[in-house]
């Protein structure tokens, strides 16, 4: 009876209302300059990582090049759905069209499904270079490297296919999104008849892509452990160390803020733990990836340092 009468109040929805920081316009400004601010710092960061990689020629390995995707996807992610937040704080509106929101929806879960493959596929990578050392050129190669990266992207986008569709083949009753952008789990609130056959499934193959991609790379890496503490050489344990330690940390972050989003319970109030959560997980990763390979990567900060004309730095680094 309930759900008869949720129907019979859907209407069609030709747009969405996003979630508004404030109605105070002091308040908005902020939350744009904000904004504005952390995305150019990710898009900076990023493209510093895409101009290192391409341009130094020490860098056109295997490791680097994936590293230059993960950067790639990155900047995607937060194209998706940063600029149109603030382009609503500024213009003091809420709205973002359904076919806009469709967009959002699709290529946002587009980048995180793919950056959760590259990172299973970098932790391959390391796999084999430290561990099966004299098979490395062999196994990793370019044209490896090039359908892994087909591989990832063909996942990301058969996901978010699957994903969308799951997500808009229902009926609406609100047009209320109560998150900064078109997020899953709040476009799901709002469905008259709650979670469908095709999003079921694609929340379960999420779910089970998510947990074997982390499983496999926790026991990636306590292979390679094992494998570096035997290295008898100090200097071979910290090389090791200075290209996993980055990854490690930058994966943990990544499935961590991720886990969080999309594992909590799904409440019909408007939270502000919701909106924290959302925030973390979609700007954080992005934003410390290039500051994690920076610090940790002596051969990425000596690019960077080119690129950026320090080359006294460059030197001495």
């Amino acid at each position: 009876m309930l759900l008869r009468e949720k129907m019979s109040n859907a209407t069609a929805v030709s747009d969405f209302l996003l979630l508004e920081f404030s109605d105070v316009r002091e308040l908005q400004f902020l939350h744009f300059v904000v904004f504005l601010m952390l995305y150019l710092v990710t898009v900076t960061g990023n493209l510093l990582v895409i101009s290192s990689v391409a341009s130094d020629h020490h860098l056109h390995t295997p490791m680097y090049f994936l590293l230059m995707n993960l950067a790639l996807q990155d900047l995607g992610q937060v194209s998706v759905i940063v600029p149109k937040s603030m382009i609503n704080s500024l213009l003091n509106t809420r709205h973002i069209s359904y076919s806009g929101c469709v967009a959002q929806v699709f290529f946002f879960f587009f980048f995180v499904a793919s950056d959760f493959c590259l990172l299973t596929v970098m932790a391959y990578d390391r796999y084999v270079a430290i561990c099966n050392p004299l098979h490395y050129e062999m196994v990793i190669n370019r044209q490896a490297c090039i359908e892994m990266i087909a591989g990832v992207w063909i996942a990301g986008s058969l996901y978010a296919g699957i994903h969308t569709c799951g997500t808009f083949a229902t009926h609406f009753c609100s047009n209320v999104v109560n998150q900064f952008f078109c997020e899953i789990p709040q476009l799901i609130k709002l469905s008259c008849s709650g979670l469908n056959v095709i999003e079921m499934t694609s929340i379960g193959i999420g779910i089970v892509l998510g947990l074997s991609c982390f499983i496999y790379i926790l026991v990636t890496y306590a292979q390679i452990f094992t494998t570096v503490f035997r290295v008898p050489s100090a200097k071979g344990r910290q090389k090791a160390f200075s290209t996993c330690i980055p990854h490690l940390i930058v994966s943990s972050t990544f499935f961590s803020t991720a886990a969080f989003a999309y594992l909590k319970p799904i409440t019909r109030n408007a939270s502000l733990l919701d909106l924290i959560f959302g925030v973390i997980y979609s700007l954080v990763p992005p934003m410390l990836n290039p500051v994690i390979y920076s610090v940790r990567n002596k051969e990425v900060k000596k690019a960077m340092a080119k690129v950026l004309g320090f080359r006294s730095f460059s030197t001495n680094t």
